[in-house]
């Protein structure tokens, strides 16, 4: 059995008090000081609850509330993270109450959603806040009862004596608890005792969002609350010198409009960087406040080039040439090597920039009075929003309060506050409260998108076809996608790789599994490649390169661990049946190791009326132990929809500084008809601390998608989208 040390200093990190109606509190700050060595139909609402932040509350009924600190944004950690401490402390889920936290900035840390770092940064913390409470409701009950702990022993939230025949339940026996004292370490169940953790439970917020209750930031309403709308420059390098704000300020249900500033000092990663000057329009709908944005009369200048996609273009080929160099690794003489080589191949790949199009449009509420701000809505980052009002209002961070709703999707979307802070600035403005609410077009011409990439791939191979030398160089507008320790580096004798960044005035962010989302997709079909020019199956190629990552690796370190990777290919190999024959269908394969994770897809796919159809995608995926089984299922199945969509249809182009796609009616998301008729998921067992889930399912989709279509047209594709370059029917939208 596992032991845990509780914390490094026990009085911060737990604390106890006495809760109204006998009930006992346990709080604990998630991460800090931790060192690995509605549910209600069977039991009664307490008496009183104490709300507060970040405790799991345990009432004298047995009802269990707890608190979940991080975002929700569909990932389902609202559900997954009090699973864990459930686990732990050992009561019947039915029992479970869970409720959002809201920011606290001295009592969580890592409050974010985001690198698919929830889970995997909160297991030891959540597991051991679950098993203190545990041990402290058994110490509790052995001296009531004069007895050892040791002969006590606990199930769905009853305490039971195992050579007699007292029970009690954790609601009787917790006001009792209150003044035990805090265990310096607790023991873990074993993996092999687990009994919520690796099954499947239902979102805790599902049947709210079935019958459209209010969750979302859109949901959110406040009496006396107005509504807003901005309107930032048209193009990339325009800023606002004017605009006919007293007609706009005449029109029916406008209150008010004129133009805020939302420059920060200092500004930080997730800060807004390219349009900071915007026209806020207030009044009473939506509706009014769409019909002001369209009667705006604005005067913009240029202070720099309005760039264009075949400008894009350009500059990733500049940058490739002789952009900044942010990282390089070299293993062996690639360049000798390349001499020596019987066959060589070379294929350069390319992407356009992307929006991240999350369902719900963005918005944010904000109520800024002299002395204090409060916020509400989505957001992936409350903590970095919280920062950054405070430096634009200039107020201590202490009396800035950010609580959040569950997101209408993120994918790195909403890392960024600048909406946030847009709201304060707007309700510190007209001294009311305010809900800021964006149209998709603003959403969509606004920036922090994915960033164009371009990478280029050469191998080598000796005279029994075995690859000898391996180099890639990528660049990005503005970050390269290249990670030059991941694979293959370790698995080539001759190995380099070279990140190389350009510029552009248009602004990116993450998108989801950033950079990986680009570099499996170029990496898995080159590698598809090479084994073709090598007269190897795609499987067995990547088998033999991970053999030698494991046998013999080359160079100091390589991101991944090859027994793993090789893993799910063996297994993905064994689920689809590769190696298979069936008429009209054509396959591919791909496997790409990201966020701590490795997953292995294969692609099946026909061509029927003239258009490629996915039938089935088989995907094997170690990401450690998964805490809910269906919850996880979905994450997977939900990138490989996401990653195929974007592969093949999606795209952004610019002309004058201006992106050409602003809404559903020229940019493409999949349609129905479009997705996958099938996806099935497997899960390789271990016993290994959950890691990433969210982003891994993405990225590999992209390679396994492209080498199926190459069966199926005899095209090797090596840009995005796919549906511009497939020489069949063209395809309807």
């Amino acid at each position: 059995m596992t032991k845990i040390k509780t914390q490094f200093n026990r009085r911060s990190f737990i604390k106890i008090s006495a809760a109204a109606g006998g009930g006992m509190l346990i709080g604990f700050s998630w991460l800090t000081g931790c060192i690995s060595d509605s549910k209600t139909e069977t039991v009664e609402i307490p008496n009183e609850w104490f709300d507060i932040n970040g405790y799991i509350k345990i009432g004298d009924t047995g009802m269990i509330t707890i608190y979940s600190p991080n975002p929700e944004i569909g990932q389902n950690v609202k559900t997954s993270m009090p699973m864990i401490v459930a686990e732990e402390l050992d009561v019947n889920w039915e029992h479970v109450v869970v409720e959002q936290a809201p920011l606290n900035t001295g009592f969580y840390q890592n409050q974010f959603a985001g690198g698919s770092l929830s889970i995997r940064l909160s297991w030891d913390a959540l597991r051991m806040a679950g098993a203190t409470g545990r041990r402290m409701l058994l110490e509790a009950t052995a001296k009531e009862w004069s007895v050892p702990v040791s002969d006590l022993s606990t199930s769905q939230g009853i305490i039971k004596e195992k050579n007699g025949t007292r029970t009690i339940t954790y609601g009787e026996i917790a006001s009792k608890a209150v003044g035990i004292e805090i265990p310096e370490e607790v023991e873990l169940k074993d993996l092999k005792d687990f009994k919520l953790i690796g099954t499947s439970k239902k979102n805790v917020d599902g049947k709210k969002i079935v019958t459209g209750k209010p969750l979302f930031g859109l949901d959110f309403n406040r009496e006396g609350m107005q509504l807003a709308m901005i309107q930032h420059p048209p193009a990339f390098g325009m800023k606002l010198k004017g605009f006919n704000e007293e007609e706009i300020k005449s029109m029916t249900g406008v209150t008010d409009c004129f133009m805020i500033d939302t420059t920060v000092e200092s500004p930080d990663w997730s800060d807004e960087k390219g349009f900071l000057q915007l026209i806020a329009i207030v009044g009473d709908s939506t509706w009014q406040l769409m019909k002001a944005k369209k009667a705006l009369k604005a005067n913009w200048e240029m202070v720099s080039e309005l760039e264009n996609s075949r400008m894009h273009v350009q500059k990733l080929e500049e940058a490739m040439e002789t952009g900044e160099v942010q990282e390089s690794r070299v293993d062996g003489d690639p360049e000798d090597a390349f001499k020596k080589a019987v066959k060589v191949i070379e294929k350069t790949y390319t992407s356009p920039f992307l929006p991240h199009n999350t369902m719900e449009p963005m918005n944010f509420f904000a109520h800024v009075t002299e002395n204090s701000a409060e916020l509400i809505g989505p957001t992936q980052t409350p903590e970095a929003l919280e920062k950054s009002v405070s430096k634009l209002l200039n107020m201590p961070i202490e009396n800035i309060t950010v609580n959040m709703t569950r997101m209408g999707g993120g994918f790195g979307r909403r890392l960024y506050v600048h909406f946030g802070v847009e709201a304060a600035a707007i309700s510190k403005k007209i001294g009311k409260p305010v809900k800021l609410v964006y149209t998709r077009e603003d959403d969509m011409s606004q920036g922090t998108y994915r960033p164009a990439y371009q990478a280029k791939y050469k191998a080598g191979l000796d005279e029994n076809n075995n690859l000898i030398a391996f180099t890639v160089k990528g660049a990005g507008l503005p970050e390269s996608p290249i990670f030059p320790d991941r694979f293959p580096a370790g698995a080539v004798d001759h190995y380099s790789a070279e990140r190389v960044s350009g510029k552009t005035n248009i602004t990116t962010g993450a998108w989801r599994a950033p950079r990986s989302h680009f570099t499996a997709g170029a990496e898995q079909s080159f590698l598809d490649e090479v084994a073709e020019l090598a007269g190897k199956d795609p499987i067995d190629f990547r088998l033999e390169l991970f053999d030698r990552a494991i046998n013999n690796p080359v160079g100091e370190k390589h991101e991944y661990e090859a027994e793993r990777y090789a893993g799910v290919l063996k297994l993905v190999k064994e689920k689809s049946n590769w190696g298979e024959s069936k008429p009209g269908i054509y396959r591919g394969v791909s496997a790409y190791f990201c966020h701590s994770s490795y997953v292995a897809e294969v692609v099946d796919l026909s061509i029927e009326n003239g258009q490629p159809k996915v039938k089935k995608v088989w995907c094997a995926v170690d990401c450690g132990i998964v805490v809910n089984t269906d919850a996880a299922i979905n994450m997977v199945q939900g990138g490989v929809i996401d990653g195929i969509g974007h592969a093949m249809y999606s795209q952004l182009t610019f002309e004058n500084g201006a992106p050409n796609e602003t809404n559903f009616d020229r940019y493409q998301l999949m349609r129905h008809s479009q997705a996958p008729e099938e996806i099935e998921v497997f899960f390789v067992k271990n016993e290994i601390a959950p890691t990433g889930l969210g982003e891994p399912g993405l990225p590999p989709v992209v390679g396994a998608l492209a080498n199926a279509l190459y069966k199926a047209t005899g095209q090797r594709l090596t840009e995005l989208p796919f549906v511009n370059h497939i020489k069949v029917k063209k395809l309807v939208g």
